[in-house]
């Protein structure tokens, strides 16, 4: 399958630009991303607070030996030492564009930031956030509350129709998709403890605590808001 390109980039008020080229392998939807040379044409290492044992998740089923360094703390490594001037209510236009598809937005660079974060996560290899994969190959980005609810009901649902295709248990219940964000909400805690290690300013942490405010919230809501949009189902029901 061919790879899938997404382009963020963030135009703030004092004319300063940041960009992202994010390349997705088509088929794992895994994050292809390979560390940039430096002047004298090496390798960079990865940050020390991106080291697995850095704060470690309590639920990370990975282990150092096989991976140094924890893959979520990877991902959004660069975009946090380029956003590190920049404060959370800083205003800023942002724009995502994906083929044919443009959205520019102006808004706050701690939602800016948190939806780029929120992409990078799903894709980063990280065994807890794996799961998100699909909303990731159909990214929404500056999604609402309602919709990453009806985008990630959705998703868990569709992934029980698969289980049952082949024969496995699917449960229509949605427990399994308030463990999933439970789980989610341990690594957002702990990579915001990384990055609060060595940030000079808010806006990256309060990314990730924006991010972890729908990630907390999901497992209490999600039962209530099924029921709130029953209605839009009514040629079905």
């Amino acid at each position: 399958m061919e790879n899938i390109k997404i382009h963020y980039r963030f135009n703030m008020d004092n004319r300063q630009s940041e960009e992202f080229d994010i390349l997705l392998d088509g088929q794992t939807l895994l994050l292809i991303d390979e560390p940039s040379p430096d002047s004298k044409g090496s390798t960079l290492e990865y940050p020390d607070w991106t080291k697995l044992n850095f704060h470690k998740c309590s639920n990370c089923p990975l282990s150092e030996e096989t991976h140094p360094h924890c893959p979520a703390a990877v991902s959004v490594s660069r975009v946090i030492e380029r956003f590190d001037n920049v404060f959370s209510y800083d205003e800023l236009d942002l724009e995502v564009i994906r083929g044919a598809r443009h959205l520019s937005q102006h808004t706050t660079a701690q939602r800016a930031i948190s939806s780029l974060l929120g992409l990078l996560f799903a894709t980063s290899g990280c065994p807890h956030t794996d799961f998100l994969k699909p909303m990731a190959r159909f990214h929404l980005p500056l999604a609402s509350e309602e919709e990453t609810i009806f985008r990630a009901a959705g998703m868990y649902l569709l992934a029980q129709f698969y289980l049952q295709k082949d024969g496995k248990h699917g449960a229509l219940e949605l427990i399994g998709l308030t463990t999933i964000y439970e789980n989610l909400h341990l690594i957002n805690k702990m990579i915001a403890e990384r990055i609060r290690s060595v940030a000079h300013s808010d806006s990256s942490v309060n990314a990730v605590v924006l991010l972890d405010m729908f990630t907390n919230l999901m497992p209490f809501v999600i039962e209530e808001h099924m029921d709130e949009i029953r209605h839009l189902f009514e040629a079905y029901l």
